[in-house]
C-alpha cells in the first residue's frame, strides 16, 4: 500500500477537524419562516432545530424607564410581504398606528441572518417611536427548558461586552436589582438618555459595544446579535436577550435606515468580535 506523505496527513487532519467540530462546513444555510408574529430561524445544526423570535415585540416611546409599559408602547400590525421560494429572504411590513411604516427585509445564509430596515413617516405629524424590540428566545439554544421556573438559569451562557472584554452575566457586578419591573437587566449605551430605555433594572455599566450574545448548550456555537444604530442591550425575563434598536423618533416626511445581524458561529468568540467590528464599524 502507498504511504501518504506527511503534509497529506496533516491536510486530511485539518480538514477532518474542521468539518466535524460544528459540522458548520456541511449543513445547509440557514433559512426562515413566519408563524404568526414569530420569526423563525431554522438550521439542522440548532438545538431543536430553530430559533424563535417575537419580530416585533413592540414600538416604543422615550422617558419610557421609569414608565408603566402600557403607555410606552405604540400599537403595530406586522404583515408577511413576501417569502423567496428557497426561504432565505423575507419581507416584513410594520404599519405603527401613529402612521409610522416600517420595512424589513430579512435574509439568512450560512451563518448569519441579516437585516435592512427602513422606517418612514408618510403623516403630517411627528411620530414618537423612538425604538423596537425584537425579542430573541434562547432557553433551547443555551440547553434549558423554556417552561423552566427559574427563568434566571440561562444567564451562565449569556455574554455582554464591557471594558472590551467578554464577560459571563454570573460574572458582572453590580447587578441591577430595582426598576418598576423585575428581574432581567438592561445595558444603555452612551448616545441613548437613561430615561429612555425598558423599564427593567438599569445597570450603571456601560457596554463597550452593540453586541449581546450566548454560548450553546454544549458551548460549540455562539448566537450573538447587534443593531445600528441599537437603544438598549437587554436580559429579559422569556429567556431573551435583545439588541433593540434605534429609530430616534421620526419628523413629518422623514425615513431613516437601520441595519442589524444575527451571528450563528462555531465558538471562537476573537473571530466573532472581528468579524463584528468589520460588520459594524460605527460601534
Amino acid at each position: 500500500m502507498k504511504r501518504l506523505s506527511a503534509l497529506t496527513l496533516i491536510t486530511l487532519q485539518t480538514f477532518f477537524l474542521f468539518n466535524t467540530s460544528v459540522g458548520f462546513a456541511q449543513v445547509p444555510d440557514l433559512t426562515l419562516a413566519r408563524d404568526k408574529n414569530w420569526l423563525v430561524i431554522q438550521g439542522p445544526h440548532l438545538p431543536k432545530g430553530e430559533i424563535r423570535i417575537n419580530y416585533l415585540e413592540a414600538y416604543c416611546r422615550p422617558n419610557s424607564t421609569d414608565a408603566d409599559w402600557h403607555d410606552t408602547t405604540i400599537g403595530h400590525t406586522t404583515e408577511l410581504v413576501s417569502l423567496s421560494d428557497d426561504k432565505k429572504t423575507m419581507k416584513l411590513r410594520c404599519s405603527v398606528k401613529d402612521g409610522v411604516v416600517v420595512d424589513h427585509t430579512i435574509t439568512a445564509s450560512k451563518d448569519d441572518v441579516t437585516f435592512a430596515i427602513t422606517a418612514r413617516n408618510p403623516t403630517a405629524t411627528a411620530s414618537a417611536a423612538h425604538w423596537a424590540q425584537p425579542c430573541i428566545r434562547l432557553g433551547d439554544f443555551t440547553g434549558y427548558d423554556n417552561k423552566g421556573k427559574d427563568i434566571d438559569d440561562y444567564l451562565p451562557k449569556c455574554f455582554v461586552f464591557l471594558d472590551g472584554k467578554l464577560t459571563r452575566m454570573p460574572d458582572i457586578r453590580p447587578w441591577a436589582k430595582e426598576a418598576r419591573y423585575i428581574p432581567g437587566q438592561v445595558w444603555c449605551p452612551r448616545h441613548v438618555p437613561r430615561t429612555d430605555v425598558n423599564p427593567r433594572p438599569l445597570s450603571p455599566l456601560v457596554p463597550s459595544n452593540g453586541l449581546i450574545g450566548c454560548f450553546s448548550g454544549d458551548e460549540k456555537q455562539i448566537f450573538a446579535v447587534a443593531f445600528e444604530p441599537y437603544q438598549e442591550l437587554f436580559q429579559g425575563v422569556a429567556r431573551c436577550l435583545h439588541s433593540d434598536f434605534r429609530i430616534g423618533g421620526l419628523k413629518p416626511g422623514e425615513s431613516k435606515q437601520i441595519k442589524g445581524k444575527i451571528y450563528i458561529v462555531p465558538n471562537d468568540a476573537p473571530a466573532l468580535l472581528t468579524r463584528y467590528k468589520k460588520d459594524f464599524p460605527e460601534q
